[in-house]
């Protein structure tokens, strides 16, 4: 009983320090998100695009009982993400991504683009030391999108559902302070509206930034998207992954 109860005590003591870290974190990084959503937009004026790669979730777990959860604001919109370590070397992931987004850059151009899209899968992870993880992990996604570019001239629309199916491995380096990680997403990534379909093959290298405590970080993610078969594909894409977020690690708090 004494041991549950100093047990709970400790928990409550560790969540209450990061809460006080995270509200301290995000109102020193308040202005920099505002101004990281506005370059977003900025991206997003210039065209409708079909397809926008999410934020790829690179967890870098470590053992058995480890929770992540993060939440990323990119060109994808917003972006929740979860992982967890089932066992030593086999893990999780859920993530999503959400956008609606509306501009009119000139009095005879509109374009907006609105996109619901969720994806799982499962992975192998491990350990090289204390510092050095591997990764990979595959699995599939769902989602719908909603485009519109309109120049008074032409104008283009997308309404379609989305299936994409994915593997990506991530190399990375840990620390309590900072982490480092190098993705390479496969995706293959296909649009359907009736009978109609098209099929991209994209490649999605992306680096990865984790900077704070040991359960709190700032992440921010930058990479490319590129079609395998561009001569083949019809859709509209969105070339550049590019993201800033907050992640919450909690290891073993819980258990």
């Amino acid at each position: 009983m004494i041991k549950k109860t100093v047990r709970k005590f400790f928990i409550n003591c560790i969540l209450i320090g990061q809460y006080i870290k995270i509200k301290s974190l995000l109102m020193k990084t308040r202005p920099l998100f505002f101004l990281f959503y506005a370059f977003v937009v900025l991206i997003l004026n210039s065209c409708a695009p079909a397809y926008i790669p999410n934020v790829i979730n690179a967890p870098m777990l470590t053992n058995k009982g480890e929770i992540q959860a993060s939440v990323h604001l990119g060109a994808s919109g917003l972006n929740p993400q979860f992982a967890y370590a089932v066992t030593n070397h086999f893990g999780i992931m859920a993530n999503a991504s959400f956008l609606d987004v509306t501009s009119d850059s000139t009095s005879t151009t509109k374009s907006y683009h609105k996109h619901t899209f969720y994806e799982f899968g499962p992975g192998y992870y491990t350990n090289f030391g204390s510092r050095f993880k591997f990764g990979t992990y595959g699995g599939v996604g769902f989602g719908t999108i909603n485009a519109e570019y309109d120049n008074n001239i032409w104008t283009s629309r997308t309404d379609v559902k989305c299936t994409r199916f994915f593997l990506q491995p991530t190399v990375g380096m840990t620390s309590k302070i900072a982490d480092l990680g190098i993705s390479t997403r496969f995706v293959v990534v296909t649009f359907s509206q009736d009978s109609e379909k098209d099929t991209g093959v994209m490649f999605e290298p992306a680096l990865t930034a984790k900077l704070g405590w040991d359960h709190i970080k700032i992440v921010g993610q930058a990479g490319l998207s590129y079609p395998f078969n561009s001569d083949n594909i019809h859709f509209v894409y969105q070339p550049f992954l590019i993201s800033l977020g907050l992640q919450a690690n909690f290891g073993k708090i819980f258990q």
